[in-house]
């Protein structure tokens, strides 16, 4: 097979594309999703800020958002996307929705990340008079550190197919560039290009993480 169709400018630019889609999702995910996460694990029954109806409702929101399928969300949030920035198509435009759709399921690692620390070591440190964000700064965080990062792994490796599928509807990036041209023009050496890019892209974000997380797991 020839790679005639292959031009390496747009390739470039739709890799940078989906880099930028993919490093400012990733920082918003992280920001929006921990908080909200900390706060699920902190509401659940039996901990430290124990209410079972606002525990119920934030679970309920976040099993709506993270039940409908990625494209219908785009569609869905794209009055919601021009009114934050102005415009639902390019980089831009797919920000929003990845973050919406991805903040949901990063905070469900979060809650599952903070379950695993010991209990013991909670109680330990509220004997010691801590106060709740004592225990989050200094327990409960370091101690679910390795969980923690192999949440943002696995989001980021989510997202990077949620970037892919943000080019059926104009979204910039690599998969626009396979939906455009490999699918609609049948470019089969374009589609080839840009899957192997992204098959690249997971398996560097993939082996980071994993090192990450043995660097920081207790030995």
């Amino acid at each position: 097979m020839t790679f005639e169709n292959v031009d390496l400018a747009e390739i470039w630019r739709g890799t940078l594309d989906t880099l930028t889609m993919l490093g400012f999702s990733t920082l918003f995910t992280v920001i929006i999703g921990l908080p909200l996460g900390i706060l699920l694990f902190l509401t659940s029954r039996g901990q430290l800020l124990d209410n079972r109806w606002f525990y119920a409702i934030s679970s309920f929101i976040v099993n709506v958002l993270r039940s409908v399928p990625f494209i219908i969300l785009m569609i869905l949030l794209i009055p919601v996307t021009k009114m934050l920035v102005g415009t639902s198509l390019g980089v831009k435009g797919s920000i929003p929705p990845l973050v919406i759709g991805a903040a949901p399921f990063f905070a469900r690692l979060v809650e599952t990340s903070l379950r695993e620390v010991d209990k013991g070591v909670i109680e330990a440190a509220q004997s010691m008079g801590a106060s709740n964000w004592q225990i989050i700064r200094s327990v409960l965080l370091p101690e679910s550190r390795p969980g923690l990062i192999a949440g943002i792994t696995i989001t980021t490796v989510a997202l990077v197919s949620y970037t892919a599928m943000s080019g059926v509807i104009g979204g910039g990036g690599l998969g626009d560039l396979a939906i455009r041209y490999g699918y609609q023009r049948f470019q089969t050496d374009v589609m080839i290009v840009t899957v192997f890019i992204l098959l690249v892209l997971v398996q560097i974000l993939q082996t980071l993480g994993d090192r990450l997380v043995i660097k920081f797991s207790r030995k």
